[in-house]
């Protein structure tokens, strides 16, 4: 059946053929044969057109069917690469303004502290890598003052829903900072001083581990990697000792295990226990085994956040006991309050000493309270005071004023 307007279009076009003055001579029966030829002619091309129509219509839907298959295909090359890494880091440029007293030396400094990289490839649904490059300082090199460290590169393995593998270059499993210290993620300009002289934080090392969840409510982890190496050179103190895993000398291989417990909402308590057998690597022979222990606790109430940390470590022999470097101590506590999403203050009392085996005054002590502002929860800017009161009198009392991120 035709359609309705080209029907119309017929008999127009018969309509001023029958009107023409070119038709006044001819006959009737002329003109009817002649006006059935042009309609043929008319039904011909409509044929045409509904054809085309036809075909352009069956190219699109191939087209469209075309375009469904490639998307339902899964990617593959750089495509597939690209899904299966991630890049990401974080970073932070602090200012410093401190007043030495009782010997201690003015700080006026501005520093890019660390710029830092992620890189991590998931190659199937169980196996994955991650790494994390960072530049301290800004410059690195010959007779500057920065430096390229590697500060993660390990494979995780997934043996279970509950438990995994790890080995390679990774943090280890201690105290609060350790394994999470990008800026946003903490207060205070520096990182506390208990974390950094005494667990010592970042300490990341070259080894095995393995983690996973037992129960609702424990986590654990247990790792065997490269140990420390400080001698009295170094005043035995476990951060000078970080060997980093450049070369590192493994004869004695270190310990360290940690349990955490998440039972109610908004509570972490957790603990670490790592073991030495020589502290030095054989580099000191009246230096022996090393034990740190290390209890936490953190506590979300709301705006409201409690942090506590107690660490201590062991070192036998006569070295470290002739300097009362055999035992080594401290702790901290942090409360914080979250005044809006942007705005967080907090107060923190560090009280740490690496040489608390000793009778003469080696005990430091500093107060830090200030203000984080996050215009973005992965963007931090951070003011904060320190105040400390040291047992050897020389202090640094002052402003510390930084800007951090991560990605």
């Amino acid at each position: 059946m035709k359609h309705p307007f080209i029907r119309a279009a017929l008999a127009a076009a018969v309509l001023s053929t029958l009107q023409s003055p070119a038709w006044a001579d001819t006959s009737v029966e002329e003109r009817l044969k002649a006006m059935e030829s042009r309609m043929n002619a008319l039904e011909a091309e409509n044929q045409s057109l509904k054809g085309q129509l036809k075909t352009t219509e069956q190219k699109v839907e191939a087209t469209s069917e075309q375009v469904e298959k490639v998307a339902s295909k899964p990617a593959s090359g750089m495509a597939a690469w690209a899904e299966k890494t991630r890049i990401g880091g974080y970073g932070e440029l602090h200012y410093n303004t401190l007043k030495g007293k009782g010997g201690a030396a003015d700080k006026d400094e501005i520093d890019l502290h660390r710029f830092v990289l992620f890189f991590g490839h998931t190659f199937n649904e169980r196996t994955r890598f991650f790494s994390e490059l960072e530049v301290e300082h800004s410059i690195a090199g010959e007779g500057k003052k920065g430096e390229i460290e590697l500060e993660q590169a390990y494979v995780e393995f997934d043996l279970n829903e509950n438990h995994r593998a790890k080995a390679g270059l990774f943090m280890l499993p201690v105290g609060i900072m350790n394994e999470t210290h990008e800026p946003p993620a903490f207060y205070g300009v520096e990182r506390n001083p208990v974390e950094k002289d005494i667990i010592p934080a970042t300490w990341w090392a070259g080894g095995a581990a393995l983690s996973g969840q037992l129960g609702d409510s424990f986590s654990y982890d247990f790792a065997i990697h490269e140990g420390l190496a400080t001698t009295a050179a170094k005043s035995y103190k476990p951060r000078d000792g970080r060997q980093k895993t450049s070369e590192a000398r493994a004869g004695n291989l270190a310990t360290t295990a940690r349990l955490k417990w998440t039972g109610l909402p908004g509570i972490e308590l957790g603990g670490s226990i790592q073991h030495q057998s020589d502290i030095t690597q054989g580099l000191d022979a009246t230096a022996g085994s090393a034990n740190l222990y290390e209890l936490h606790g953190v506590l979300n109430k709301g705006p409201f956040t409690l942090k506590a940390l107690y660490a201590q470590w062991n070192l036998d022999g006569n070295g470290p006991a002739a300097i009362g470097a055999d035992k080594q101590n401290g702790g901290y506590i942090e409360p914080s309050y979250q005044l809006s999403e942007q705005w967080g203050v907090f107060a923190r009392y560090n009280l740490w000493d690496n040489k608390a085996g000793d009778a003469v005054g080696s005990r430091k002590q500093q107060i830090d309270a200030g203000v984080n502002w996050k215009p973005h929860p992965d963007v931090v800017l951070k003011a904060d005071y320190q105040r400390q009161d040291n047992d050897d009198g020389k202090n640094q009392n002052g402003v510390n004023l930084g800007v951090g991120y991560q990605f």
